[in-house]
């Protein structure tokens, strides 16, 4: 979700407004998604690099997620645009009151078939290192790419098929690292709270042209030639 800062710049405003602006547009987008078919969608909202940030922006962000979660448990009281929330990272360091906030949403809204993950102090390495770590004390002394794969973040999500940038920015952002390794990266310059269902089928039309090899050939490469 990025480039909520640049929007709110370019209409003179301060970064946290752009912040507000893009939580507003969580809802929008996985309304979006859902009516596309989609099951499982993981959005990286703060990153363990992120706490480099100015003070005031970090406690602004604070703030919005304790009132997203809050949001989050008030909507899966209703029937209406339910789904499973869960939110990945190493949650230690966030402060009390956002952890406590997080856990009782996830807890709101477990069951649901749509699921929202929300990476919240995330990093793709630190997630290898942290299921090594948790695989090695559960008594694993081989590790290989199924064991750690249990021990993921997403362990109960599939990997994703498509990955979508905003912001314009070619660079992966230590997101889902392990998991991405055969997606689709689709970059769009479009700002993340200006991110709309159509900008999404442009991208989805993008992802639908290409061919997934996951390291073979194209069938018709692969034909044998007499």
């Amino acid at each position: 979700m990025d480039g909520n800062g640049r929007w709110a710049k370019r209409r003179g405003l301060p970064r946290s407004a752009g912040h507000v602006e893009g939580a507003k547009n969580v809802m929008n987008v996985l309304r979006e998604l859902r009516s596309r078919g989609v099951h499982h969608v993981t959005l990286y909202a703060f990153s363990t690099e992120n706490w480099k940030r100015p003070d005031d922006e970090v406690l602004a962000l604070m703030d919005i997620f304790a009132q997203y979660a809050d949001k989050i448990i008030a909507r899966s009281k209703t029937d209406e645009e339910q789904f499973t929330v869960k939110f990945l990272g190493d949650k230690s360091r966030l402060p009390e009151r956002v952890r406590e906030k997080c856990v009782a949403a996830e807890e709101a809204t477990a069951g649901h078939p749509f699921v929202c993950n929300i990476a919240l102090n995330y990093g793709g390495r630190d997630e290898i290192v942290h299921a090594a770590n948790a695989a090695l004390a559960d008594g694993h002394t081989v590790l290989s790419e199924e064991i750690l794969s249990r021990y993921m973040y997403t362990a109960l999500s599939p990997d994703p098929d498509l990955v979508i940038r905003t912001g314009g920015e070619f660079r992966i952002s230590n997101f889902l690292l392990w998991q991405s390794a055969y997606s689709e990266f689709v970059i769009t310059d479009t700002l993340w709270p200006d991110f709309d269902g159509a900008e999404l089928e442009k991208c989805i039309s993008e992802f639908n042209k290409r061919t997934r090899r996951f390291g073979g050939l194209n069938p018709e490469d692969s034909e044998s030639k007499v």
